[in-house]
């Protein structure tokens, strides 16, 4: 289908995007990979289609001094593949889509596009990331967990660019594991469950558990946080903690996976991913 018509701007700095964002019906192009499939089918529409797919300032990853890390809103999920240390990152983006989709799919295009399914808002809400948020008015920083506001809604307000993300140091002895449930034709999550886990002394130290594909929107799954936190890791308790999978969630229902099967398979997945965290 063809898209409605629309102005074309392509800034050649983020100030310039800033600006040419700041008032009017402007959209964002980054990847590509998920507007325009919307504009072509008229699912969405815009007055001003802003190309910052350009602006190399934007992209790469780095290792910030109080040993968290930054990753650039243009950085490319093949860009993650190549360049992070967390092996259970890589695996994770490496079953993102195809070829096409992660060489040219961004990590702010991801999070700030906010689909119900995507796996790797879970893997950033796993890890503690927050948004980094630019308008002509200044800066600002959210935590990923509370940003996500539904389906394809987000916090951020319609002048402003989401131009990284950013986390602390990951707390010492902390493994991650990502599984999940894929819809055969599309690779999309029907489940999809990021944990990242610590021991200490025989217990759980720290717990941070997310999950994609099941709700709205990609959430933290806090009740399996704290009832692993309260227990000792064993077998039983993780299973008990993964039981609170879907606890306050309304679960999506569609013709992939109706609710009984999807809430089901929530618990499943949980279990396993803090299983694979935790080395069993």
């Amino acid at each position: 289908m063809i898209p409605a018509a629309f102005d074309y701007q392509r800034p050649a700095s983020v100030d310039e995007a800033l600006k040419a964002i700041s008032g009017g019906d402007a959209k964002v192009l980054a990847g590509g990979q998920s507007i325009l499939p919307l504009l072509k089918m008229r699912l969405a529409s815009a007055e001003t289609l802003v190309d910052i797919g350009r602006l190399g300032e934007l992209r790469g990853m780095r290792e910030l001094p109080d040993g968290g890390y930054e990753v650039g809103a243009l950085t490319t999920y093949a860009d993650i593949i190549e360049g992070t240390k967390l092996s259970w990152v890589a695996e994770a983006v490496e079953g993102i889509g195809d070829v096409q989709v992660r060489n040219r799919g961004t990590v702010g295009g991801s999070m700030a596009h906010c689909d119900p399914s995507s796996d790797l808002p879970a893997v950033a809400l796993a890890l503690d990331y927050s948004v980094v948020l630019r308008s002509v008015r200044g800066e600002r920083t959210l935590p990923l967990d509370g940003f996500f506001d539904g389906p394809f809604q987000t916090h951020a307000e319609p002048d402003e660019l989401l131009v990284a993300i950013r986390r602390g140091p990951i707390p010492a002895g902390a493994v991650g594991a990502y599984k999940k449930l894929e819809q055969p034709a599309s690779g999309y999550s029907i489940v999809g469950v990021a944990a990242v886990i610590a021991s200490s002394g025989g217990s759980v130290s720290h717990a941070r558990v997310a999950i994609t594909g099941v709700g709205e929107a990609p959430y933290r799954a806090k009740a399996v946080e704290e009832a692993l936190l309260s227990g000792d890791g064993s077998p039983a308790s993780v299973a008990a903690a993964a039981e609170n999978a879907t606890d306050g969630q309304t679960v999506n229902n569609d013709i992939h996976a109706d609710r009984d099967y999807r809430t089901h398979m929530a618990v499943v997945f949980t279990r396993r991913a803090i299983e694979a965290a935790l080395g069993r």
